[in-house]
């Protein structure tokens, strides 16, 4: 059995996930209207990837006959000074996803909760994966400066990027 702390916790980081789906199409969506559809297409399956975050939190959560409490999703920013602030934005966003995480992970041990802490292993895998993902992205932004050709090309390279569901729980 779950205890309600955690999965008050584990709902908490559903609602979480969700407003990173909402935080990345809001930024997709800025692209879009700057014109850099390989930057706003890198932020799309970035969307959907923590769409499928949320999707695992819900389905663990009914796994463990506990109650999914669906909340409000706070309103993300709209806007970005560049493409370095928003991708800047990102890893500072991923950084406090990452302290969630460990922070659920804590309350697994400290309740010897072993079947959360398997779950959430992924999660922390995860988090390292996702930081490395954005940081990369920040380190060519740097390279290309205000370079428009080096832009163009680098636009070019995120549009390439596709979406990999990740595994169900179990897998």
């Amino acid at each position: 059995m779950i205890s309600e702390e955690i999965q008050n916790a584990l709902n908490d980081q559903l609602n979480a996930e969700l407003y990173s789906a909402y935080l990345y199409l809001a930024m997709a969506a800025h692209f879009e209207s700057v014109n850099l559809p390989g930057f706003a297409n890198w932020m799309k399956i970035q969307t959907r990837e923590e769409l499928a975050h949320a999707t695992k939190f819900y389905n663990y959560l009914n796994e463990r006959g506990a109650g999914v409490n669906l909340k409000a999703i706070a309103e993300p920013p709209a806007k970005w000074k560049s493409p370095l602030d928003a991708f800047q934005a990102s890893l500072d966003h991923e950084k406090l996803v990452t302290q969630r995480i460990n922070n659920l992970m804590d309350l697994a041990i400290e309740q010897k909760d072993h079947a959360a802490r398997s779950f959430l292993n992924w999660f922390v895998d995860e988090q390292v994966e996702e930081e490395t993902s954005v940081g990369q992205v920040i380190e060519k932004l740097k390279m290309v400066k205000d370079a428009p050709g080096a832009m163009f090309m680098l636009d070019r390279e995120l549009d390439r990027r596709v979406f990999t569901p990740p595994p169900t729980v179990g897998e």
